[in-house]
């Protein structure tokens, strides 16, 4: 088993500035306390925060469009990814999330680590349809059941970005029973068996 990872060793796959490693530490810390008491991730994944979550999250920030100025996260829990993208410096992010503890602690988190952040303490069906230039998912659901979600927040030039384990490529089969999408795998650096599905051009079938 490897090493955990350290914020040092993250910041030598991902360079950034004291300033944001602070606040990102500052992020990390308050999780790991929260997480103790609401359970917002996995116990056994605070042994490996900066690997299993920040490094998690901070993958995604490569494929963003240099255009990007409006991101939402769907079902952001413990506001991963969308939290850390915005504590790394990205524009316009939403985080949508129902579970009213979670909100909480999504706005006490955003308030620590200096987030610019809209936080939306509500259903994802009960969000107003919109277009993002990115939506993104984490752990949220099998992805037939997330793309009627995600679809709400389409517009010409989305991408989804969707962080998915190992079964991936079955859920890639059923969902295109119903749907036709243009397709990027990337692999996860964070979880060997771990991939990002990028999605554009997503349609319902007729």
């Amino acid at each position: 088993m490897s090493a955990a990872l350290e914020p040092q060793d993250f910041t030598a796959l991902y360079p950034v500035s004291c300033e944001t490693l602070e606040r990102l530490s500052a992020y990390a810390a308050i999780l790991g306390e929260w997480s103790l008491r609401f359970n917002l991730v996995g116990r056994e994944s605070l042994a490996d925060l900066w690997r299993r979550h920040i490094l998690d999250s901070a993958q995604l920030v490569p494929l963003l469009p240099p255009s990007c100025r409006s991101l939402i996260d769907l079902g952001s829990g413990a506001g991963l990814p969308g939290l850390v993208l915005a504590i790394l410096g990205v524009p316009g992010v939403e985080l949508v999330e129902a579970d009213s503890r979670k909100c909480a602690f999504l706005f006490e988190a955003a308030r620590v680590a200096g987030a610019a952040v809209r936080i939306h303490d509500t259903r994802i069906e009960a969000m107003p349809p919109m277009p993002f230039d990115i939506v993104t998912a984490r752990a949220l659901a099998p992805l037939h059941r997330l793309l009627p979600l995600a679809a709400r927040f389409e517009g010409p030039q989305t991408r989804f970005l969707f962080l998915k384990g190992e079964r991936a490529r079955e859920e890639l089969t059923r969902a295109r029973k119903a749907w036709t999408m243009t397709l990027a795998c990337h692999k996860s650096r964070s979880d060997p068996r771990g991939v990002i599905l990028e999605l554009r051009q997503v349609f319902r079938h007729a």
